[in-house]
This record gives C-alpha cells, sequence and structure tokens, in this order.
C-alpha cells in the first residue's frame, strides 16, 4: 500500500502532469487517493506549482459526509464526488478530474462517448456515461457522478469536463489521457461522416481479452 507520504507527493506530480500534457488548464482539475480510511486531495484554488506535501488535504473517509478536514488549505471543491467514489467505490484508490478540450467538448453536448473505438473497454463497459449537470462541488453533482460511474471507471460531466478512476495514481492518468484521446478521436470522426460503432459484442469479446491480456 502507497504510505501517505508517497502519495501527498504523487498527487502534486499528477497534477503538474496533467497540465503539462494539455488535460487541464490552470488549478480547475483535481485529484485524490485513499489511504486507508482517509482521503488526500488536492487543496482548492492552489497553483499546481507551489503545491507541497503538506498542503495536501486530508479527509475522513468513514464517516458521513461532513466535510471535516485537516491541513493548511481546505480541500478542492470537488472533494464530494471525490469523497463519494473513494467511498463506495473499493475498486478505486484514485480519482482524476480534469477539463480537457474533447471529453469537455463533447459533456456540452451532454453527450456519452459511444463504442467508437475498442479501447473504450478499458473504461468497462460499452460506452463512457455522461452525467447530467449540476453545480459543481454539489452533493448533486457527487451523486450523478457516482450514478454515470457505476459499472464504469470514468464518466463525463455535463456542461463541465470529465472524471476518471483507477487502482492507483498511474492507471487512473493512463485512463485520463486514453479517454481522451478517443473524444478526440472520435470529434475528429464525426467532423469526417458518420462513425461506425462497435456492437455490444465485439467490446464484449474486447473486455475478455483485457482479462487474459494481464
Amino acid at each position: 500500500m502507497t504510505s501517505e507520504k508517497q502519495a501527498r507527493k504523487d498527487i502534486i506530480d499528477a497534477c503538474l502532469k496533467m497540465n503539462a500534457i494539455g488535460l487541464n488548464q490552470g488549478t480547475s482539475g483535481n485529484v485524490s487517493v485513499r489511504v486507508r480510511e482517509r482521503m488526500l486531495i488536492s487543496p482548492s484554488a492552489a497553483p499546481y506549482d507551489r503545491l507541497r506535501p503538506e498542503m495536501i488535504a486530508s479527509v475522513d473517509l468513514a464517516g458521513a459526509m461532513t466535510g471535516e478536514w485537516e491541513g493548511p488549505v481546505k480541500p478542492s471543491t470537488e472533494w464530494r464526488f471525490h469523497w463519494l467514489l473513494l467511498k463506495e467505490r473499493p475498486d478505486l484508490t484514485a480519482i482524476i478530474h480534469a477539463h480537457p478540450p474533447y471529453c469537455t467538448a463533447l459533456a456540452i453536448l451532454r453527450e456519452p462517448i459511444p463504442a467508437c473505438h475498442y479501447m473504450i473497454a478499458a473504461f468497462g463497459g460499452t460506452d463512457v456515461r455522461c452525467a447530467g449537470y449540476h453545480t459543481f462541488g454539489t452533493a448533486e453533482l457527487a451523486e450523478v457522478a457516482v450514478e454515470a460511474m457505476r459499472d464504469r471507471t470514468a464518466c463525463l460531466l455535463a456542461n463541465h469536463g470529465m472524471i476518471v478512476g483507477g487502482t492507483g495514481i498511474d492507471q487512473a492518468m493512463w485512463r485520463a489521457v486514453e479517454l481522451e484521446a478517443i473524444a478526440r478521436q472520435y470529434s475528429l470522426a464525426r467532423q469526417l461522416g458518420d462513425p461506425a460503432i462497435l456492437s455490444d459484442d465485439q467490446v464484449g469479446q474486447t473486455l475478455k481479452a483485457f482479462q487474459e491480456y494481464g
């Protein structure tokens, strides 16, 4: 299990990487990690290049969604959906939220990403759903995000951005990059014509192949 000290450093590295590779802009994204019964999450409105490990906020996962936190800086305004996902999804230990251009463009259209490419299976099913719109940081947004990610490891947020999860930050970051790539490919294909969408059976074969792939 990742130590709390390492997890704090990993969160900062992920925040910096998101902006460096174009997945995010400014301080709009956020990253969280479960360490035992607590959630570590990037702080609110803090420039990533000024983050220090001690600035990462710590929130209790064992109790109710009260918002009580430890640290010198309050947690990201989006802490609620991070908290709810980490609490209700034991298969996920890291959550990344960002506003990448192509995922966000599709989210503005309030459309899911269909099985336009076999790699959609990397997110657990035949599509990546788009959750309904609610004001950022609200409990309502957290609830629809968790529902959109049911049996999935990613979702879009209407007029907002995307969320991905993983068994660790490395996997979550890989999924974030892959999701934005698929969103870009799908968007370009729509400009060229009418994209062919894979059947449920074809995606199912890919899911099975992934399980054997390792």
